[in-house]
This record gives structure tokens, C-alpha cells and sequence, in this order.
């Protein structure tokens, strides 16, 4: 099975792409969703949606998994990062992916084993559990690959139930 993973963020999305057999991983993608700040704003969305678009029609993932926002200071960014997870969300939805939304916390324990690990740590998991020569680039991509993880592992023991 391919699963696709998402970081939401207005300027830069992680996308991180693997397929899943058992309890095998393996890396197809990973990468980011670029917006320029020069753009407007909708066409900032535009964009996340037509990348997102090209990537799913590119891998075909059958699952995806999208992280949680928390904010706790700027309300603004918050805004802007949760309009751009809800165009990712549609888009998903357009495409018949079926989604599932985790917190940060919960991807940390997946991957890691603990749900305060640092973004190195997240990093340094991800390039073991991929059997990747070095930890994914931009951080963003290796969050999108946490994500992709996470949702893979849970996927499994969920449907041994």
C-alpha cells in the first residue's frame, strides 16, 4: 500500500510518500509544496492544491495522513496554516483518499517512541526506519514521512482487529 503524508504550511507543505507491506517500509518520495509570499493569497492554495494534485496522480496513494495544528502564539499564521490543510483536506477528499489526522505528539510516539522527541530525533528515526543514507531534506519532507509512518503503523494494527 502507498501512503501519503502532509505537514501542512502555507509557505512550505512536507510530503512524504512510502509504500507499506506488513510491517516493511519503504521510501518512494519525499519533498516539499512551495508558496512564494509574492503570490495572493488564493493563489497560494491554488498551488498547494495543483502540487498536491500532480503528486497523488504521480504515486497514487490509497491512504493519507495529516498532521494536527496546534498554535499557541501567532493567530494569524494559524489561520493561513489551517486554510491551507482544509484545500488539502478537499483535495484529498476530491481524489477519494481516505485521511486520518494525527497530532504531533502521536506521530513522535509512533516513530520514536516518545511523544516529546526532538525534530532530530523524528529525523534520525525516519533515514533508520527508511533505510535512507541521510535524514530526509527539508525537515518539512521528513515530517511528511513521520506522518506517512505513523499512519502506516496504526493502519496495520488497526486492521488486525
Amino acid at each position: 500500500m502507498i501512503f501519503l503524508g502532509l505537514d501542512p504550511g502555507l509557505a512550505t507543505t512536507g510530503v512524504g510518500v512510502i509504500s507499506a507491506v506488513g510491517s516493511k517500509h519503504a521510501h518512494v518520495y519525499h519533498g516539499a509544496i512551495r508558496t512564494a509570499p509574492t503570490q495572493t493569497f488564493s493563489d497560494r492554495l491554488k498551488t498547494i492544491a495543483d502540487e498536491l494534485g500532480r503528486i497523488i496522480d504521480r504515486y497514487a496513494p490509497v491512504q493519507a495522513a495529516v498532521e494536527k495544528l496546534f498554535f499557541h502564539t501567532n493567530k494569524t499564521t494559524a489561520m493561513d496554516v489551517a486554510q491551507a490543510r482544509g484545500v488539502m483536506l478537499l483535495t484529498l477528499n476530491y481524489r477519494e483518499i481516505p485521511q486520518a489526522d494525527y497530532t504531533p505528539i502521536q506521530v513522535k510516539s509512533s516513530v520514536c517512541g516518545y511523544g516529546k522527541a526532538t525534530k532530530k530525533q523524528v529525523q534520525y528515526m525516519v533515514q533508520k526506519l527508511l533505510n535512507l543514507p541521510a535524514p530526509p531534506k527539508p525537515d518539512d519532507a521528513a515530517d511528511g514521512l513521520a506522518l506517512a509512518i505513523c499512519h502506516a503503523h496504526l493502519y496495520r494494527l488497526n486492521s488486525k482487529r
